[in-house]
């Protein structure tokens, strides 16, 4: 591995995608703290969907903690030390948030999917309780399968540029992180099969409501699960067409050079696309939680009505 990747530069070249990272991580770290804000007033509504929006702002958090390392380690910059630690920690901390996100989006559209075709009826995943409840077991089960990848001990190598994460890794954590992505995999069609059927049959029951009088309210509820599948699609989906075929190149069983390399910088772009989801959950937050929603609407109105009072008083003043 050490031999092939010596005469194969695949982990280089990496400086056009930090630029994209860091926008992300701007954008997403401005509408997570805002999203944190609201959620964490006293009179936020804790409906079932409120907490899995507040378990997926959670993972979330731990993405913005990790991109900023990530950054830096592709830019060539990082010490030694933080690039170990990169591979240890940070790196399997986007894949937990990514599958976090994954199976509470798919808890969502579950959830938004009950209230619209059987609003008669409240089922035990709507239950507050219950939502906790599962919310502490994906934590656990997705920590149960990340965390083995930052504890597993890693070889002692030579300092040297362009080095890949796999080369840090003993037989044993190769085998591990194989099992992760195939594990990954399997959890990410699951839960893909879910949130596409259950927001199918939301879509095709609000498009039979399309000439009702509450219009307004079907397109706003038909936007918001337009939103989750878009986003869901764009994010997610071109990954994980990528991560079995890179994962192969990474434990050399697919060995061609330049093939290892095109599949590394695909990885990296649909990587790119996949921490998106930092930009796009703040719009999820906002059309999915009318609690966030109204919190929103309260802090820019108040805003709005605080400069008028200030213009108002200031004419009187020139008065």
């Amino acid at each position: 591995m050490t031999n092939s990747s010596t005469f194969c530069p695949v982990y280089r070249d990496l400086e056009p995608f930090t630029y994209f990272f860091y926008l992300v991580f701007l954008v997403g770290i401005i509408g997570s703290c805002f999203a944190a804000w609201a959620f964490t007033q006293k009179n936020t509504n804790r409906r079932c969907i409120s907490i899995y929006l507040v378990n997926l702002l959670t993972a979330d958090v731990l993405l913005t903690l990790a991109l900023p390392v990530k950054i830096v380690v592709d830019l060539g910059v990082a010490p030694w030390k933080l690039r170990i630690f990169h591979c240890q920690v940070t790196a399997c901390l986007i894949y937990i948030n990514m599958y976090l996100s994954i199976i509470f989006l798919a808890f969502v559209s579950i959830d938004r999917c009950l209230q619209l075709t059987h609003s008669y009826k409240v089922y035990r995943i709507q239950e507050p309780g219950f939502a906790k409840m599962i919310s502490t077991v994906v934590w656990l089960m997705v920590l149960l399968i990340m965390v083995p990848n930052m504890v597993i001990p890693i070889k002692d190598i030579e300092e040297k540029p362009n080095v890949g994460c796999m080369e840090f890794k003993k037989e044993f954590g190769r085998n591990w992180h194989l099992l992760t992505n195939f594990i990954c995999v399997a959890i990410f069609l699951n839960f893909s099969a879910i949130i596409l059927i259950s927001n199918c049959l939301v879509i095709r029951k609000l498009y039979r409501h399309k000439d009702n009088e509450d219009y307004p309210n079907v397109k706003r509820a038909l936007i918001s699960i337009l939103l989750v599948t878009a986003a869901y699609i764009i994010c997610f989906v071109p990954y994980h067409i990528v991560r079995i075929p890179y994962t192969l190149s990474q434990t050399e069983v697919i060995s061609d050079c330049p093939t290892r390399i095109a599949l590394f910088k695909a990885k990296e772009a649909t990587l790119l696309l996949a921490v998106s989801n930092l930009c796009f959950d703040p719009i999820l937050y906002y059309h999915l939680s009318k609690a966030f929603r109204l919190k929103v609407a309260e802090t820019f109105t108040s805003r709005k009505e605080t400069k008028a009072q200030k213009g108002k008083s200031s004419c009187e003043n020139d008065a």
